[in-house]
């Protein structure tokens, strides 16, 4: 079950977050941007959805025009290749439907290979690619039938 995330959850969002990408930041030289996010904010925005009894993952929704941002995706990495993290999206495109949001939108680092081959395979496909603050960072979105 997915679920709204509370104050009372983010110490352990931020251990997740802490824990999932440290890994990252030794591949691509520096944090990834969700490492450095003000999650208390996030939460108090009601853009934070946990999942499982831990929280065991999250996920950051954005609301944009015409679409939703898929700001992060993390999953607790003990828990790792039980799905979490596909059913963690696969809210994501129920939560853009609820608002009526025709598509969602994301964005990975370039060496991020796995996520971006995850991400090819639940339908996103690349829009571009920028340079954020010296991350290389390529753009996904997923139009929703």
């Amino acid at each position: 079950m997915t679920r709204l995330a509370a104050e009372a959850d983010r110490p352990r969002i931020e251990e997740i977050v802490e824990a999932a990408y440290t890994p990252w930041a030794r591949i691509i030289g520096t944090r990834p941007i969700p490492m450095d996010a003000d999650y208390a904010t996030l939460i108090r925005a009601g853009q934070v959805f946990v999942t499982g009894g831990g929280p065991d993952g999250l996920i950051v929704l954005i609301p944009e025009d015409g679409v939703l941002l898929v700001e992060n995706v993390a999953v607790a990495p003990d828990l790792h290749g039980r799905g979490i993290g596909r059913a963690l999206l696969s809210f994501a495109e129920e939560h853009a439907r609820s608002l009526a949001l025709p598509r969602l939108r994301l964005y990975t680092n370039e060496l991020m290979t796995s996520n971006i081959a995850l991400y090819e395979s639940l339908g996103y496909h690349e829009t571009g690619r920028e340079d954020i603050d010296g991350r290389h960072a390529v753009h996904m979105a997923k139009p929703l039938p």
